[in-house]
């Protein structure tokens, strides 16, 4: 609040500094011109009492006299200017410039007070609006219960049962996105996405573990469709979690000619590929608790943020920005978050579960994460037009070499 009527204050004052120089400017050009209009009139005046005495003394006859006479009121006429201010009206111009002074900055503050907002100065109430704007985990859960509750009423709506699916998955309710997923399966038996879905949440409620039926879940979507990634990377995971290396390398290559090359997926898909060829050629390394391993490795995200070079002039690196990671499919709201500033970019950074918004919803909880930064210039955690953005394509918890290039601004 104190630095706004600071800087206020500042220019209001800049702007009097350019109007009462121009008035008093005036008032002193009225007053140069005044009085050389009264010199003109004194040398007329002289000049007519000396034509009155040619004509008393009889050296100029009346014809004359008329002629001069009226060539001194023509020049009378061109030489001094009607209107000239007098000595009153120049202590007018004082007075107005001094008043003007003092009504600029009360009719501004006048009118900020009746048609401005001095409440929205206030920290406190910045600060209110923003949680206002925040969607509490308790908003979260009474939301998906009224799905629930709706959906019992509806037992056919397959878009409703996928929302409510993908909804449980979001909060880190397992069981109950399973429970949703297995009747969403009745519903559409033959979709690939829904059936790598149900056995990627099958698995979570399960301790991560893809044997038995999620498994069997990962077969039937390779069946409907051979060329789904998720089920490809599910079922070289099931693969890797008994052992079988060869297996999983075998479905992971399979990836790799999907997705483009330079892409995160790629990337990861090679870092998978490589441990399990090299656990393939050690007998001894196969019986370690790989499974354990890899699932303390994949809580943490890691990489590079940058801002794109024709967006630096458009800021000042003061500015807040927010590196986030959410899940691909599921919550809008962030699984964890770190704030830096422009000027600290570029940035390495990792994002892990000790980061996470909500304790329930971890970045470890969801097998694909998008990870991305945002420019704040509120400072507020809560998205706005304006805000530049940068986001990745979908990574496997436990990516190392992600990048984010800041480089779209939000509508």
């Amino acid at each position: 609040m104190t630095a706004f009527l600071i800087v206020a204050a500042l220019l209001m004052g800049g702007a009097l500094l350019f109007i009462l120089p121009t008035l008093l400017r005036k008032e002193a050009v009225v007053t140069r011109h005044a009085l050389r209009d009264e010199a003109n009139l004194a040398v007329l005046r002289d000049q007519l009492r000396e034509l009155d005495a040619d004509l008393a003394a009889g050296t100029i006859d009346a014809p004359g006299y008329d002629s001069s006479r009226k060539e001194l009121e023509r020049r009378v006429a061109e030489d001094v200017q009607p209107g000239v201010a007098s000595t009153d009206s120049k202590g007018d111009r004082r007075w107005s410039a001094v008043l003007l002074g003092l009504a600029i900055p009360v009719v501004a503050v006048a009118l900020y007070l009746l048609l401005g907002s001095p409440d929205g100065l206030d920290p406190a109430q910045i600060a209110s609006k923003d949680q206002a704007h925040e969607v509490t985990k308790q908003q979260l859960i009474d939301m998906v219960a009224g799905l629930a509750q709706r959906l019992k009423d509806k037992p056919d709506d397959a878009d409703g049962w996928n929302m409510l699916a993908r909804s449980y998955d979001t909060l880190g309710q397992f069981p109950e996105a399973a429970a949703a997923y297995a009747h969403l399966v009745t519903l559409v038996p033959g979709n690939a996405d829904v059936l790598a879905n149900y056995a990627d949440t099958l698995a979570m409620s399960r301790n991560r573990s893809m044997q038995g039926e999620p498994e069997q879940l990962i077969e039937r979507a390779l069946l409907a469709d051979p060329s789904n990634v998720k089920a490809l990377s599910l079922s070289g995971s099931a693969a890797f979690e008994r052992h079988d290396y060869v297996a999983a390398v075998k479905q992971w290559k399979k990836i790799l000619l999907l997705v483009p090359p330079e892409s995160d997926t790629a990337s990861t898909t090679m870092s998978n590929i490589g441990e399990a060829q090299g656990l393939a050629g050690d007998p001894a390394a196969a019986q370690k608790p790989v499974a354990k391993a890899r699932a303390a490795a994949a809580t943490e995200v890691g990489g590079t943020v940058e801002l794109d070079a024709t967006l630096r002039a458009k800021v000042s690196g003061a500015e807040t920005v927010f590196i986030f990671a959410r899940a691909a499919q599921g919550p809008p709201f962030p699984l964890a978050v770190l704030r830096k500033q422009v000027k600290d970019l570029p940035f390495n950074f990792v994002l892990d579960d000790s980061m996470s918004v909500i304790s329930s919803a971890k970045l470890s909880s969801y097998p694909m994460v998008v990870v991305g930064a945002r420019i704040s210039n509120s400072g507020s955690a809560t998205p706005s037009a304006g805000d530049f953005e940068g986001v990745t394509e979908p990574v496997r918890p436990g990516a190392k070499h992600v990048k984010i290039l800041i480089n779209s601004q939000r509508n």
